[in-house]
């Protein structure tokens, strides 16, 4: 399997423009035509990462955290990213990045921390919107098949697995043409009465142009009639999780439970102690903010990272409960990808093993 392939599967189900527009994701650093002959999966992409995949013989690393974000000024081969960069390039590997969108992604990031501490009835924290639109077209009887076929054709009028999704209505329409026009029904300077169909379906954001060309293309009649209705819904991705424990716990045995399942020395709480926690919203990495998005949807806690003094002071006076795991526990997501990685490519013929790297990039040593 070449890397352009793998890039393909990702993107279906983990789409690269649900990132963030702030976000560098996708192939950072590589070769889309490269054969892949292994796969490792980081948080971070470290000096010790990269040897970790050249003894696993891994060209292909694929990591949370972009490698390159805020913009490097200056390459230095002997220090800094400038070493990992210069090793990655000189190795022929491959790094990829999956950040936001595998934040927001419904099996991703905080799914697999909700997994891990054991939450039920999990549903997204802050389902996101999306923009489609709604396509109608009105066109003769006698052409409306043959004219579906050519818009099924190149991908429109699609629903997720089903293809061919439209309707239609019965109408009538008139027109009269004038002085240049070349008809395909009617005759100049007499109404028509036409049986027509109203075409309507749905395409993606992305196709809008695409639609304008076939309808163009495609449509009997010199000047077709058509609408491109702009419209929103909510998303089947979102930032964040939701969900509950099998038991209520006090705030310090959920605090003892979620060190012990994600594995942490140390974390930090904000909020009354006496409080009893069921109801549990998460987002890994930094997801202040979203603290009274949780709290209206009834998390008797939310746990999150990076977590600073006023933010924490403000939710504590609003009567919010709060815990900071830190930015590092985002690390669930090496085995998390690993297993998404193997579902994903379980239809494809692929001949290289994929690994979770056991490097800790957490640049923090707990005293």
């Amino acid at each position: 399997m070449k890397i352009e392939q793998l890039l393909k599967i990702i993107d279906i189900h983990a789409p690269l423009n649900t990132a963030e527009s702030w976000d560098n994701v996708g192939l950072l650093i590589g070769n889309e035509t490269a054969e892949i002959t292994g796969i490792l999966t980081a948080l971070d992409c470290t000096n010790e990462v990269v040897e970790d995949a050249l003894n696993k013989n891994c060209n292909t690393i694929i990591c949370h955290h972009p490698l390159i974000f805020k913009g490097i000024k200056q390459i230095i081969e002997q220090e800094g990213y400038g070493a990992i960069l210069r090793k990655l390039i000189k190795n022929d590997i491959n790094l990829i990045a999956l950040h936001t969108n595998l934040d927001v992604y419904p099996k991703g990031v905080n799914a697999m921390l909700a997994h891990k501490l054991g939450l039920k009835n999990q549903s997204i924290l802050n389902p996101e919107t999306t923009s489609y639109y709604k396509v109608q077209v009105f066109i003769p009887k006698e052409n409306i098949s043959e004219f579906k076929e050519q818009l099924s054709g190149a991908g429109l009028a699609q629903e997720g697995d089903y293809q061919y999704c439209f309707f239609e209505s019965v109408g009538q329409g008139q027109f009269k043409p004038v002085e240049g026009a070349n008809p395909h029904i009617g005759e100049l300077n007499h109404i028509a009465n036409v049986e027509e169909y109203k075409l309507e379906f749905m395409i993606d954001k992305n196709q809008k142009h695409l639609a304008q060309q076939l309808i163009e293309k495609y449509h009997p009649y010199e000047t077709p009639v058509y609408d491109i209705i702009s419209l929103e819904k909510q998303a089947d991705y979102g930032l964040g999780m939701i969900g509950q424990l099998e038991t209520a716990l006090s705030v310090e045995d959920f605090i003892a439970h979620v060190k012990t399942k994600l594995a942490m020395p140390s974390v930090r709480f904000s909020g009354d102690l006496s409080d009893t926690i069921k109801t549990v919203a998460i987002i890994g990495g930094s997801g202040i903010g979203f603290e009274y998005k949780a709290k209206q949807k009834g998390a008797d806690i939310f746990v999150t990272g990076d977590i600073k003094h006023h933010d924490a002071l403000d939710a504590k006076i609003a009567g919010i409960n709060l815990l900071d795991i830190n930015h590092y526990s985002e690390y669930v997501m090496r085995e998390g990808l690993e297993t998404l990685l193997n579902e994903w490519l379980q239809d494809s013929a692929v001949e290289f093993n994929i690994f979770a790297s056991q490097i800790n990039t957490d640049p923090f040593e707990y005293l």
